[in-house]
């Protein structure tokens, strides 16, 4: 590992040929100073990013390449998108997405090795398959970013060049739960049972779920994320103290990267571990509580296109509802406003008109109530979803909808 600045490394991009593949770490962990260099040291190349947010290197000559569109590639000219589950990217990595250079947000190094702080996921993949190619591997190393432990602990000898850098990290602001969030969360925590583990994504219906459990006890956290929620959790006893919070990336508040830094309680893993169905089934009682964007009466759910271009992808959802139906105990819950109020259309839809992002969950959960989906037959889902999940305005054309699909709705 070798320490440089970002002129001496400017000239280590500039020689290199073709056109590079770089990967770099998404979320709220991107080396957004490794991205600039890169931007005007190399005419043209190809980025790979999760879940990529504003500011990354946007132009003729850059394409974007992910399998999680975030807001710094949506709606992009130059986006390729794979649909791959976020358990599957890293095999993407090895095969048909092998980099050229990886690009890493750290802390500085201690102890002989890197910490690759709120942002795991792929990211370990990604520096085996570009050592394998011989390719390069560059950090942006930074004392603010909080030092975690498993899997995100890289070796120096792992690293070619480090940058060094001091500046704050990104921060999530969460939002207080609005009146309807906040009756989704509570519905949903009613099905939580006790020492639960749970699985929860980002956003204000999971933040108002959580909200509702901070009176539980022995509540075990194992999912692709965490935000501020799980810090509420734990000042609030609601965690057993005995079990790691386990998760790929985390991002959220200032209060949050205090919490984890050097925090024996908190176990960053790849994503290959985070997100293998068959290690989230081996959990317990893993309930895997979910948003969509629509769903149809066919059980069916959209979390990822709107009006007829991907808005993210299939993320982790899948992973961990295939994981949570074969847990003993556990269950995938769909949770999302029955209205989209900003749209003024309903989220419960005849029939899905776009790829399905999952299916087969236990319920689906709105503010009107909570549909039981598993062991019904198509008829029964149907009428659950009509009768308990969709707006009441909406539900006599989607019963004149339904009968037109064969669903002898009542």
């Amino acid at each position: 590992m070798r320490t440089v600045t970002e002129s001496q490394l400017s000239r280590v991009l500039a020689g290199l040929t073709g056109v590079p593949r770089i990967v770099a770490g998404g979320n709220y962990a991107s080396p957004f100073r490794l991205l600039a260099v890169a931007d005007a040291s190399i005419a043209e190349f190809r980025l790979v990013m999760l879940n990529a947010q504003p500011g990354i290197p946007d132009r003729e000559g850059v394409t974007h390449e992910t399998s999680f569109v975030g807001p710094g590639m949506r709606g992009g000219a130059r986006l390729r998108y794979f649909p791959c589950r976020l358990s599957l990217v890293p095999h993407l990595l090895r095969q048909r997405l092998a980099p050229d250079v990886v690009l890493l947000h750290t802390a500085p190094p201690a102890g002989g090795a890197l910490s690759l702080g709120v942002e795991v996921n792929v990211l370990p993949a990604a520096i085996e398959a570009v050592r394998a190619r011989g390719g390069l591997v560059i950090a942006q190393a930074n004392p603010a970013m909080p030092v975690t432990y498993g899997d995100a602990q890289i070796p120096v000898e792992a690293v070619d060049y480090v940058v060094e850098c001091d500046e704050p990290l990104p921060t999530h602001a969460p939002t207080a739960p609005d009146a309807t969030c906040g009756a989704i969360g509570a519905k949903v925590a009613a099905l939580v049972p006790p020492h639960a583990t749970l699985q929860l994504g980002i956003g204000a219906i999971p933040d108002a779920t959580l909200d509702a459990l901070l009176d539980r006890r022995g509540l075990r956290i194992w999912s692709e994320m965490f935000s501020d929620g799980a810090l509420a959790l734990e000042k609030a006893g609601a965690l057993d103290p005995s079990t790691p919070i386990t998760a790929s990336f985390c991002f959220g508040s200032a209060q949050l990267y205090d919490w984890i830094d050097n925090n024996p309680r908190i176990r960053m893993l790849r994503t290959e571990k985070t997100n293998d169905p068959g290690t989230i089934a081996a959990h317990p009682a893993l309930m895997s509580i979910n948003s969509a964007l629509q769903v149809d009466l066919f059980a069916q759910a959209n979390a990822s296109r709107v009006g007829g271009r991907t808005h993210s992808g299939f993320g982790g959802q899948t992973d961990f509802i295939v994981g949570a139906m074969h847990s003993p105990s556990g269950h995938a819950i769909i949770a999302l406003r029955s209205w989209h109020p900003k749209a003024d259309v309903s989220a419960v839809v005849p029939l899905l008109t776009g790829p399905v992002t999952s299916f087969q969950h236990s319920y689906i959960v709105t503010e009107q109530g909570t549909a039981q989906i598993w062991g019904r037959d198509c008829v029964e889902q149907a009428q659950q979803i009509l009768d308990h999940a969709a707006h009441p305005s909406a539900r006599d054309d989607l019963r004149t909808a339904g009968r037109r699909l064969g669903l002898p709705l009542r």
